[in-house]
């Protein structure tokens, strides 16, 4: 049996010198812990980046540290099960 797919969230950034936007595409997936909201809490391999990502795949990024101010994705794709890759 396949474990619950992730997600691949992409975060789009002008870089004002080059005026051209820069893609950063990070890999989350899910945790034990639910958000606020009642769905899961979904980490990358650092376990900086967080969001709660709901069934209809919309984004709550949550901070993991004090002081943050996290960014919200510009495009988010769910990842096929890891059984399936």
């Amino acid at each position: 049996m396949s474990e619950r797919a992730g997600f691949e969230l992409i975060f789009t950034n002008a870089l004002p010198a080059e005026g051209t936007p820069a893609k950063h595409v990070v890999e989350v997936f899910p945790t034990t812990a639910v958000g606020s909201g009642g769905y899961p809490i979904y980490v990358d391999a650092t376990k900086i980046i967080r969001a709660e990502i709901s069934d209809t795949g919309q984004v709550r990024m949550i901070a993991s540290g004090g002081g943050q101010r996290p960014q919200s994705p510009t495009e988010v794709h769910r990842l096929p099960p890891t059984g399936d890759r």
